[in-house]
């Protein structure tokens, strides 16, 4: 079998650079890779805030973080506020990383739900790091010479242009050979096996390839358009289908989270950057006009607007094959899933992941391919049930689309997910799904989901010793973040960078 020689891959932004970055750093100079943007067609942009797992990826290419972070104006990220989406008036953290420790065979959080029942427990966030710190906005990274402390244990992601991500990602791969091509495609040539042989330019340049990679974004210009892959439409679920997109002025403190606010008929979200605060209302054109939500987007800023807000209109749901012939869909070409959990970053680099673990030959396997879309549906799918469990958990009754949500039908798996944790505060993580038992937790306690029972072994557990146990890890939680430093002070330290570069670099990529 001999290996492939050309990778094309059709689309810049995050996920086309992302792309390029990561099989240049993979392949080597192995195989050729040229990548093709047109600067006539913008990028949505959106995905300015992360979960961990862009932590090892950057590691994985050997970035150094501060210097990331100073690049791309970013800041550190402990977990993401939700606002009103219980309950009007309600807010809770969905913190990253974990709970007090387990009490032998009975998880932490049983435990707490005994306590809880019987008056004994402090809210959830009392006992989660991640959450108590950002609460004080304190930061700090783990701190691997202090093990067996909840700061050995810190888990960060982060909030960053994701412009100028692009650009720094850029930096990093053409210097590792991938050659970068300008230019508007007009036709896409298929070979007689059905296969896509080339792209041609509107200048009349042909670029051929073996593995092309779609990342041109919501409108699939090859997994879609030329090789019609199908859409498996998730709007019953997931009823939101417009965005607007706009920046604002920086506004103190520089919180270590991202937020989330309820709004009638959808959204807000509010990323804080070191130079900028990024902002957006996701909503549902059926039940507002553009214009209420623009008034309600600008109205609900913390500091003057720097732009006009930016409209995007999409639909959430899943190619029905991420992979089709040679062409694998990268990105937002290969579905869409609002930033709600901060997600779409994460399905580029699964999505590149996986096409390492199954990165073919000259021939293509089917097996290989047929597998590789298995396991793109099932991720798919369970980050699906998650942020459907958003809009479904609730006890507003306030609007319409509120109470369509609460009465709506969601899917089984979802249905027997949240089943499970009403009767006894039981959580299966399955098939690896991303979200973990801890993220479920929040989520489900902090919209009002709560079990009428708890783990038989936690009633084992004398009241005067649970209630000790509960007692110790909360001071021990308090204690940490005493110790820790704000979260401003931390990146002036370390990775902050001069604002005026990072704002005119930021209106270049807004423009």
């Amino acid at each position: 079998m001999t290996p492939l020689q050309r990778i094309v891959i059709v689309g810049g932004g995050t996920a086309g650079w992302m792309s390029a970055a990561a099989l240049a750093h993979v392949l080597g100079a192995s195989c050729a890779i040229e990548l093709v943007e047109s600067d006539e067609i913008g990028t949505i942009g959106v995905g300015e805030a992360s979960i961990p797992h862009l932590t090892r990826f950057n590691l994985g290419l050997g970035i150094d973080e501060d210097e990331f972070l100073r690049e791309t104006g970013g800041s550190f990220k402990l977990g993401i506020e939700f606002v009103d989406w219980g309950g009007l008036g309600e807010r809770y953290l969905h913190g990253f990383g974990q709970l007090a420790p387990d009490a032998g065979a009975v998880p932490f959080h049983q435990l707490w739900l005994r306590g809880q029942q019987h008056g004994l427990a402090s809210s959830l966030e009392a006992y989660s790091l991640n959450t108590a710190a950002a609460r004080a906005n304190k930061f700090l990274r783990a701190r691997a010479d202090m093990a067996g402390s909840p700061l050995a244990e810190v888990v960060h992601a982060y909030h960053f242009d994701a412009g100028l991500y692009a650009r720094f990602l850029r930096k990093f791969a053409e210097a590792r050979g991938v050659r970068r091509t300008e230019g508007r495609i007009v036709r896409v040539e298929q070979a007689q096996s059905g296969d896509i042989a080339a792209v041609q330019l509107a200048s009349g340049q042909r670029i051929a390839g073996e593995l092309f990679l779609d990342c041109s974004g919501l409108r699939g210009l090859l997994i879609e358009q030329t090789l019609r892959s199908g859409f498996e439409d998730w709007s019953h679920w997931l009823p939101c289908d417009r965005a607007l997109a706009v920046p604002s002025a920086r506004t103190e403190p520089l919180l270590p989270y991202t937020r989330s606010t309820a709004r009638t008929a959808g959204w807000q979200w509010r990323i804080p950057l070191q130079h900028r605060t990024g902002n957006g209302l996701v909503y549902c054109s059926r039940s507002i006009s553009q214009d209420e939500a623009t008034t309600t987007l600008l109205a609900n800023l913390d500091g003057d607007a720097l732009a006009e807000p930016r409209a995007i209109s999409f639909t959430a749901g899943r190619r029905r094959k991420a992979w089709v012939r040679n062409c694998v869909a990268i990105g937002l070409a290969s579905g869409f899933l609002e930033p709600l959990e901060s997600t779409s970053i994460h399905l580029i680099q699964t999505a590149l992941a996986r096409l390492v673990s199954f990165m073919p030959h000259s021939g293509f396997c089917a097996a290989d391919i047929a597998q590789y879309n298995a396991l793109s549906q099932q991720e798919y799918e369970s980050i699906r049930d998650f942020l459907i469990l958003h809009y479904k958990q609730t006890k507003r009754s306030d609007s319409a689309f509120w109470r369509h949500c609460q009465h709506m039908d969601v899917p089984d798996t979802l249905r027997q997910k949240m089943a499970l944790f009403a009767s006894n505060g039981r959580i299966l993580r399955e098939r690896e799904e991303l979200f973990t038992e801890m993220s479920w937790l929040q989520v489900m306690v902090g919209q009002g989901l709560l079990p009428a029972g708890h783990h038989p072994l936690a009633a084992l557990r004398p009241d005067a010793l649970l209630q000790a146990q509960l007692q110790d890890a909360e001071r021990v939680i308090a204690r940490c973040v005493q110790a820790m430093p704000l979260h401003a002070d931390y990146i002036a330290q370390h990775c902050a960078r001069s604002l005026p570069s990072v704002v005119a670099a930021a209106a270049v990529t807004t423009a």
